[in-house]
């Protein structure tokens, strides 16, 4: 088989090489993170996982613009990481509930204390 000048040539529509998504590795590890950091009271893996869901929706929009720019292990990339942050953001968010309904019941029993009791 020989190549016509029609298969040799690149078109325009066509890149040569395609590109990675921008931040699509930024919004794998930032949902990674999310899972992780959610032990730690909550607060980091909302953090991260806020800041990856927004990554992704940018990544997201620049992909449905120019869908043939970008490469499908990126994409694939940034829908694992979209997820990861998905479900720390869940994780974080429960235990950050548990973690202040614990604080506010703790208070409740040191208030509901007799300390005059104590103080003799």
């Amino acid at each position: 088989m020989e190549n016509t000048p029609e298969q040799a040539a690149p078109t325009p529509q066509q890149p040569t090489t395609q590109q990675a998504i921008p931040n699509s590795t930024s919004v794998l590890v930032l949902g990674i993170i999310s899972i992780v950091g959610c032990w730690c009271w909550g607060i980091p893996g909302v953090v991260c996982g806020i800041i990856a869901l927004t990554q992704a929706n940018k990544g997201k929009a620049a992909y449905n613009l120019n869908p043939g720019l970008y490469s499908l292990a990126s994409l694939k990339n940034m829908n694992a990481g979209r997820v990861c942050a998905i479900i720390g953001l869940c994780l974080s968010g429960i235990v950050f509930l548990t973690v202040l309904v614990e604080w506010i019941f703790l208070g409740a029993a040191i208030t509901s204390m007799p300390w005059h009791h104590f103080m003799r």
